[in-house]
């Protein structure tokens, strides 16, 4: 069973101008396509190819690059397109607003947080919001396209949200200024969809 690349629930235009269409055509089109026909090509034959992408990564051996890049980045990418939308933005409201107050004090300490962990990840990776068991929150931050799920990453929980900051998600816009990319991503949060992966991993 191969892996599909998911399509983008909206236009690549649809996030201007916080995210640029150009950016979204060639991140989508190219490198998520990328990672997604590799990805396919590692599992072939092997016993994870009839296997859920979740638990690939679960219990991932680590040694294993092609399946650890190309995996992360297959699950990163479907799960960061539907964490944007063109009527994103504002707050999160309900339970996830009251785990954020909870594990942070207010909405604008986890921004900050969440920011830092996105802004000071040398070279590329994401920052993440992870949900654990029992609706706890936690940031976090990991290299290139690891994920939370997989071992000994030093996030653990499940992701609810995610930031890439692999220069290919903003350089054409924002070129070097990294902090102004990661301030836009806050007007096009998909806080509904947020919600949701939260209430169904708590």
């Amino acid at each position: 069973m191969a892996f599909d690349l998911p399509k983008l629930p909206y236009d690549f235009d649809a996030l201007e101008p916080h995210i640029d269409a150009r950016t979204m055509e060639i991140h989508h089109d190219k490198h998520h396509a990328g990672y997604t026909k590799k990805l396919n090509a590692a599992i072939e034959g092997t016993d994870l190819e009839n296997k859920k992408i979740e638990d690939i990564l679960q219990n991932l051996d680590m040694s294993n690059t092609a399946v650890r890049n190309n995996g992360g980045g297959f699950y990163n990418h479907s799960l960061f397109w539907k964490m944007m939308s063109p009527d994103g933005g504002g707050k999160p409201s309900g339970d996830v607003a009251k785990a954020i107050d909870d594990a942070f004090g207010s909405f604008n300490d986890f921004k900050e947080k969440f920011s830092d962990a996105a802004g000071s990840r040398f070279g590329s990776g994401w920052a993440w919001l992870c949900v654990h068991k029992g609706g706890k929150l936690e940031i976090c931050s990991t290299p290139n396209q690891d994920s939370p799920l997989m071992p000994d990453t030093g996030c653990g929980g499940r992701p609810i949200l995610g930031l890439d900051v692999w220069e290919h998600s903003y350089y054409l816009k924002y070129q070097n200024k990294r902090p102004e990319y990661i301030d836009a991503f806050f007007s096009v949060i998909n806080w509904d969809e947020v919600s949701k992966l939260y209430a169904d991993n708590k």
